[in-house]
């Protein structure tokens, strides 16, 4: 099942408050939702209704074919666009896909934190 911008957005917000430690705010502009792990960002999803995307974190060699899979995946949006792409509603974006984005993000953040500043030490 394909997932359309608005569940798409949900789905992602979903996937990452689901995972430990994660923190939730507005920093840059009250229509995108960043999400941090440690004060890192993973997430960032835009409320705005005519570009429904989210953009995490992904592995440069990962992105790349992520990209070349699909039309609705591109290189980050406002960031690196070497280690960040976005997702936006389209074939093939599925709530799987959204989800799966979002951890691996997530994970990829907690990896380059030190051992004392990852979720669970302490």
């Amino acid at each position: 099942m394909s997932a359309a911008g608005d569940r798409l957005q949900d789905t992602a917000r979903r996937a990452a408050l689901a995972l430990p430690d994660v923190s939730r705010g507005r920093p840059f502009t009250p229509g995108l939702d960043v999400y941090k792990v440690a004060g890192k960002v993973f997430l960032i999803v835009t409320d705005d209704p005519d570009e429904q995307i989210i953009t995490v974190k992904c592995e440069p060699e990962h992105a790349r074919a992520r990209e070349r899979g699909y039309a609705s995946i591109t290189p980050g949006r406002y960031l690196d666009k070497r280690h960040w792409i976005s997702l936006g509603p389209g074939p093939g974006i599925t709530e799987r896909l959204v989800s799966e984005a979002v951890e691996d993000s997530y994970d990829l953040v907690v990896e380059r934190l030190p051992r004392r500043d990852r979720p669970g030490a302490g």
